[in-house]
C-alpha cells in the first residue's frame, strides 16, 4: 500500500520534475523508474509492433481523440478517489457508465416499443375503414384496380405515420441503445488500452505510473492486468455471458421469431463466439471491462423483464408482456436441456 501511495505522489508536477528519462536503449537515472519501465516492456513492444504493421493511422486517431482522453482521465480519477485496485475500479466505472448511459436508453427503448405495439392495435379498424373508402372511391371515380391499390397503400402509410407522430414513437428510436452503447464501449476499450500501453504519450510519468499500478492491480489468477489471461477464464466467461444475453432475449419473446430475427440471433451468436479468441489476445484489463459490461447487460435484460420493474420505470403494459417471465425462462431452459416437455404456447400477461 505504501508503494502505491508513493507512486501516486509521483504524479505531481513538482516531483515529476526530478526524473530524467532517456528512451530507445538509453538508461534511466532513477532505479525505481527503470523497474517501472521493465514491467511494461511487453506492452511497449506490442505498441511498436502495431506501429510497424501499419496500424498507426486508425488507432492513433482514435486513441488521441478527445472522448478517449476524457475517458482516460475519468478512469484515473475513479481509481484514485475510490482507492480501489485497478480491477475493481474498472468494474465500478463500467457499472457507473452503463447505469448513467445505457440503462436510461434501454428503458426509453422499451417505452417506444410498447407505444408501437399499442398503436399497432389501432390499425385493424383503420384498415377496414380505408378498405371501404377505397372501394367507394373506385366505384365513384372509375379507378382501375392498380390505381385503387396505390391510393389504399398510401392512405395506410399516412395513417400509420400520423399515429407514430401522435405518440412520438418512430421505429428508428428502438435503435437508440446502440447509439449510446457502441460509442461508450469503443471509447472505454480504447481508453483502457491506452492506459495499459502508456498512450498517447509513453514519456509521461503519469502514464508510466498508471501502467505500473495495473501490473499489480489485478486479482486471483490475473494479478497483472497488462498481460493476457492465460487461464482463458475471462474470455470463455465473456463468450458465455454474451450468448446468455442473446438466448434470454430470444426466449422472452412471446411471438414466433421472424426470419430476420433468426438471422440476427445467429449473427450475434457467431460474434459472441468470435469474441472469445479476440479476448485471449488482449490485456486482462480489457477482458475485465468486457466481462463486467456484458454482466451488467445480462442483469439489465433480466431485470427489465419484471412487470413490477417495468411499471416502476413507466413502461406501458402491453399484450405481449410476460406475466411470469422468470418462470417462463426457467421452463424454456429446461426444454432446451430436455428436462421438461414443450408447452403448446407461451402465456403472455393478462389484459
Amino acid at each position: 500500500m505504501s508503494a502505491l501511495l508513493l507512486l501516486r505522489t509521483c504524479r505531481s508536477s513538482s516531483i515529476a520534475g526530478i526524473y530524467k528519462y532517456t528512451y530507445q536503449g538509453t538508461t534511466i537515472a532513477n532505479h525505481t523508474c527503470n523497474h517501472r519501465l521493465s514491467s511494461t516492456e511487453a506492452a511497449a513492444a506490442s505498441v511498436q509492433l502495431a506501429n510497424a504493421g501499419g496500424l498507426v493511422g486508425y488507432w492513433q486517431t482514435l486513441s488521441n481523440s478527445t472522448p478517449v482522453a476524457y475517458m482516460q482521465d475519468v478512469l484515473i480519477k475513479i481509481h484514485d478517489y475510490s482507492g480501489l485496485p485497478w480491477w475493481a475500479s474498472i468494474v465500478l466505472s463500467t457499472f457507473l457508465f452503463r447505469s448513467v448511459v445505457t440503462l436510461p436508453l434501454t428503458i426509453y427503448q422499451h417505452k417506444i416499443t410498447a407505444r408501437i405495439e399499442k398503436i399497432a392495435l389501432e390499425m385493424p379498424a383503420i384498415v377496414e375503414e380505408l378498405k371501404k373508402e377505397a372501394a367507394m372511391a373506385k366505384h365513384k371515380f372509375k379507378w382501375s384496380e392498380k390505381q385503387t391499390q396505390i391510393v389504399y397503400r398510401r392512405s395506410i402509410k399516412k395513417q400509420w405515420q400520423n399515429l407514430i407522430v401522435r405518440d412520438n414513437c418512430h421505429p428508428m428510436k428502438t435503435m437508440i441503445v446502440l447509439w449510446g452503447q457502441i460509442p461508450l464501449w469503443i471509447f472505454q476499450s480504447v481508453a483502457l488500452r491506452n492506459l495499459v500501453y502508456m498512450l498517447p504519450d509513453p514519456t509521461s510519468i503519469q502514464a508510466q505510473i498508471v501502467t505500473t499500478e495495473m501490473t499489480i492491480g489485478g486479482f486471483g489468477w490475473i494479478p497483472n492486468l497488462t498481460v493476457v489471461d492465460n487461464s482463458y477464464i475471462l474470455p470463455v466467461a465473456l463468450g458465455l455471458i454474451n450468448l446468455a444475453i442473446i438466448e434470454v432475449q430470444a426466449m422472452s419473446r412471446t411471438r414466433p421469431s421472424t426470419r430476420l430475427q433468426n438471422i440476427a440471433n445467429n449473427v450475434f451468436r457467431g460474434l459472441s463466439v468470435v469474441m472469445v479468441p479476440v479476448a485471449c489476445t488482449v490485456p486482462s484489463a480489457l477482458c475485465v471491462y468486457w466481462v463486467a459490461s456484458s454482466s451488467f447487460g445480462l442483469a439489465q435484460n433480466l431485470l427489465i423483464l419484471s412487470p413490477e420493474v417495468r411499471r416502476s420505470v413507466g413502461i406501458p403494459k402491453t399484450q405481449t408482456e410476460l406475466s411470469e417471465p422468470y418462470d417462463l425462462l426457467w421452463l424454456k431452459i429446461q426444454q432446451r436441456l430436455r428436462l421438461a416437455e414443450r408447452a403448446p404456447a407461451d402465456k403472455p400477461a393478462a389484459k
